[in-house]
């Protein structure tokens, strides 16, 4: 018999009758998320990986011998043609011309950004341009940017959407000066709020003489990024985001033209052409090489490409589909859900629709006298069911204190008590601001995501209300 509420659902979100292939491969490949019991609502902070990756992966090491590719014996060469490999497929993954865009493959997204604020030729007078809601590793390239004496200035998001509004983003685009190296970071898609930023912004960035900087982890896993349409300078990725395994692998794909003005203030094996000790001299290798610093993850990248050819044998655009289905879905459910006295279950921080967002839910849940309820006593209580959510700021300060209303001067009175000048633990800091939500719940759906794991946490939510 079927579910009445799967009726309503279909009934509202029909295309979600296109993704069953999903279904089917998560029986086959996903199978130990039913024999465990497991509800995995965290695509956001890290994907899935199937079984048959690992496989793949396993069975390729099982039959070769790769060495160190920083030779040219056999082993070497074998695993030189392996990563050579992958940084074809990830370009073509991302439809980027070899001839405008090269990849330098690093541990994660975090470290692509490091590699990006140490070598950008930051000055004074300068800008580093971002909006509030970056991930702190974006948020850390400011402390480059300090160093260099650039300006550093943040676009603000308006409530309830969490949105950049047009005027504040001229207004920071206004600040570029000419002669400088102006850069411009903006998540495609906020690991927070689910907000998913216009691309148009990167044309117009760089037309008003900005690099542009587009953090794409949040946004490759369940959406195209055809960087033969949209040409940022930078792109950091991490690929546990998208496909789940490996989990110690990134990139940052950077166009050839723009990676010219970074400057490395080191050097490291593998990273020259030529060092000496006597002479003290080095020459940098050119491209990709000069900035992935010792010998590459060459036995685990083989199954970067693994991974994505597991995605595109799925299809992004029947990824994409499900997610937004399933976001609806929880969305219209959640914001239905009151006491008695009429006070809302929950609160949505960002667009409560489906339009310009992803499929990262952030939350608080609230009492009847409308007082929030402690998000990590929702993460015990959810975990107790076996639902996997996220709780906290999820590193992004700044659109955690735009959602929770925590203004700058609570902050000041809090940064400057003698006691927190040299530390201060995140558990001081809800003291700091008592009486306030300090966090919140992040509910995200993903790769293999159904419509009872959205049943699962909505049955969860009802229970709250008792």
């Amino acid at each position: 018999m079927t579910d009445p509420a799967y009726t309503d659902f279909i009934h509202a979100y029909p295309g979600y009758e296109n993704t069953h292939s999903l279904d089917d491969l998560r029986l086959r490949d996903y199978a130990r998320l039913e024999s465990s019991g497991q509800i995995y609502l965290d695509y956001t902070g890290a994907g899935l990986y199937a079984e048959s990756q690992v496989h793949a992966h396993h069975k390729l090491l099982d039959e070769h011998v790769f060495g160190n590719p920083h030779s040219g014996n056999p082993t070497s060469l074998a695993a030189t043609h392996l990563v050579e490999s992958a940084r074809e497929t990830i370009l073509k993954f991302f439809n980027a011309d070899p001839q405008e865009y090269l990849v330098i493959l690093t541990a994660n997204a975090s470290a692509a950004l490091k590699l990006i604020g140490e070598s950008y030729p930051f000055d004074k007078d300068c800008h580093y341009l971002l909006t509030f809601d970056n991930h702190n590793s974006v948020n850390g390239i400011r402390e480059f940017a300090h160093r260099g004496g650039a300006q550093v200035t943040y676009i603000p998001l308006s409530l309830p959407d969490m949105r950049v509004q047009e005027d504040h983003l001229q207004a920071g685009l206004d600040l570029a000066q000419a002669g400088c190296h102006n850069l411009f970071a903006y998540p495609a898609q906020s690991n927070f709020s689910g907000v998913q930023h216009p691309l148009t912004w990167i044309e117009r960035a760089q037309s008003q003489g900005w690099d542009v900087l587009l953090d794409a982890a949040a946004f490759a896993p369940t959406n195209r990024l055809d960087l033969g349409t949209w040409k940022p300078d930078f792109v950091p990725i991490s690929f546990y985001k998208i496909f789940g395994y490996p989990t110690g692998l990134g990139a940052l794909i950077a166009r050839r033209q723009s990676l010219a003005r970074l400057h490395r203030p080191w050097f490291a094996g593998g990273t020259i052409t030529v060092a000496s000790v006597q002479g003290d001299k080095y020459y940098l290798a050119e491209g990709a090489a000069a900035f992935e610093d010792g010998t590459v993850d060459y036995l685990n990248i083989p199954a970067v490409e693994i991974g994505l050819r597991h995605i595109e044998s799925i299809g992004i655009k029947t990824i994409h589909e499900r997610v937004t289905c399933l976001t609806g879905w929880l969305l219209d459910n959640l914001k239905q859900m009151r006491y008695s006295n009429g006070e809302a279950l929950v609160r949505i921080y960002g667009p409560t629709g489906i339009g310009q967002r992803g499929g990262s839910v952030a939350l608080n849940f609230f009492n009847q006298l409308g007082m929030p309820i402690d998000h990590l006593a929702i993460e015990e209580a959810a975990s107790r069911v076996n639902i996997s959510l996220r709780t906290g700021c999820f590193c992004n300060p700044g659109a955690g204190e735009v959602a929770l209303g925590i203004s700058s001067m609570e902050l000041a009175a809090c940064f400057t008590q003698p006691s927190h000048e040299q530390r201060l633990s995140y558990d001081d800091f809800r003291l700091c601001i008592d009486g306030k939500a300090s966090g919140a719940v992040r509910i995200s759906v993903g790769l293999v995501s159904n419509f009872e794991d959205v049943q699962a946490l909505l049955k969860f939510a009802r229970s709250l209300l008792n």
